[in-house]
C-alpha cells in the first residue's frame, strides 16, 4: 500500500471513529439529560478554566462553532437549559463576553460525565469500534515509520 493510501485509510479509519462516537454521546446526553454534545464541552471547557470562565470567542474555538452558533447556545444554555452559564461583559473589553459556569452548571457536568464515561466505555468495546481504533492506531505507526 502507497503511503498516500496509508494516509487516506487513517483519516477515513479516524472520521469513523469520531462520527460514531459522537453520535454516540449526543444520543446518550439527549436521552438522559436532554442537552446535546456541544452544551457538555462548554460545561466541560468552562469547568477546566482559570475561575470557571472564558470569553465567548474561545468557546466559540473550542467547540468548534461559528460566532452566531456560538451566541445563540450560550443564551439558550443561560435562560431554557435553568441558568447552567451564566454570560458576563468582559472586565476589560466592553464588547466581549465571557460565560461563567454557575454551581448548577458543575452539577449538570458532573451527572453528564458519567453518562460519557459509561457511553465510550461501551462504544470502544463494540467490536466494530475495537476494530476501526486498531487500524486507526496501526495506522499511524506505520505511516511515522515511512
Amino acid at each position: 500500500m502507497s503511503h498516500e493510501q496509508s494516509l487516506i485509510n487513517t483519516w477515513l479509519s479516524f472520521t469513523h471513529i469520531h462520527a460514531e462516537l459522537s453520535n454516540d454521546l449526543d444520543r446518550a446526553l439527549q436521552e438522559k439529560h436532554q442537552m446535546p454534545l456541544n452544551e457538555f464541552y462548554v460545561l466541560l471547557y468552562l469547568s477546566q478554566a482559570p475561575e470557571k470562565k472564558l470569553r465567548l470567542l474561545e468557546l466559540q474555538r473550542l467547540v468548534g462553532l461559528s460566532q452566531s452558533a456560538m451566541s445563540r447556545l450560550s443564551v439558550r444554555m443561560e435562560n431554557k437549559s435553568c441558568g447552567v452559564i451564566k454570560r458576563l461583559g468582559y472586565e476589560d473589553d466592553r464588547r466581549g463576553v465571557c460565560a461563567l459556569i454557575t454551581d448548577k452548571g458543575e452539577q449538570r457536568l458532573r451527572e453528564m460525565l458519567e453518562t460519557v464515561n459509561e457511553t465510550l466505555n461501551t462504544s470502544l468495546s463494540n467490536s466494530d469500534m475495537g476494530t476501526a481504533l486498531a487500524f486507526f492506531m496501526n495506522g499511524q505507526s506505520s505511516i511515522k515509520d515511512d
